[in-house]
């Protein structure tokens, strides 16, 4: 089975996008991309999440767009997947959802800005691409010109895109993003919240980079 790795994973993941409550019903989509084979492997169109099969998954071509394997129709959104692939180099997995508080904010159309320190993974703050039909090239131009620089982006009256060098790690930063739009839903019914400044949320990017790694030299207490 061409990339059958790829379509387990998506299962796998696709399942995750449920359980965590990132999305509701089939709506959302997720993809990974082959680099090696310059195609990509991306969920279906209105399937069940628990109910796909790895036959089901549709196998595209990135360069022309045309199915290559697959027995199901691909998401409507697979131009917006396919964009990243092509002209983003640090992309391999794209993930999208229709997450309760990601979602809020882009109703507002306004920037995610950065309220925690943990947003440092998808960029100094996550902004909202205009808005656009579903399932269109102009919304994966929307979602792209957003996205530059960043590893998120807001789409408005819609939902979010993430992504990231593995499906993993797009799938952390979306769970990330919708930690830190449930902070700001609610710090903004108290009062207005404090954002950290770009210098402060440049240094978490550096310090994300060798998160986990053991640090030889630090600052001594």
């Amino acid at each position: 089975m061409l990339l059958e790795q790829e379509r387990k994973e998506l299962i796998i993941y696709g399942k995750k996008m449920i359980t965590e409550n990132l999305t509701k019903g089939t709506g959302g989509n997720l993809s990974i991309f082959n680099r090696e084979k310059n195609l990509m492997a991306i969920t279906p169109s209105g399937i069940d999440y628990f109910d796909i099969k790895p036959e089901d998954v549709v196998i595209i071509d990135v360069a022309t767009g045309n199915i290559i394997d697959g027995n199901k129709v691909p998401s409507s959104e697979c131009d917006m997947h396919r964009i990243f692939y092509k002209y983003r180099n640090d992309i391999n997995a794209v993930v999208h959802t229709h997450s309760i508080f990601s979602t809020t904010i882009s109703c507002l159309n306004i920037n995610l800005p950065p309220i925690h320190y943990i947003l440092a993974t998808a960029g100094v703050d996550v902004r909202c691409a205009k808005y656009a039909t579903y399932g269109t090239v102009k919304l994966a131009k929307n979602a792209f010109e957003a996205m530059k620089d960043r590893n998120a982006a807001l789409l408005a009256n819609h939902g979010l895109i993430t992504g990231g060098n593995s499906l993993k790690q797009a799938f952390s930063i979306a769970l990330d993003v919708e930690f830190c739009s449930e902070l700001f839903c609610k710090s903004k019914a108290m009062g207005e919240p404090v954002s950290l400044k770009v210098d402060e949320m440049k240094s978490m990017i550096e310090r994300f980079k060798n998160y986990g790694k053991r640090i030889e030299e630090h600052e001594k207490i």
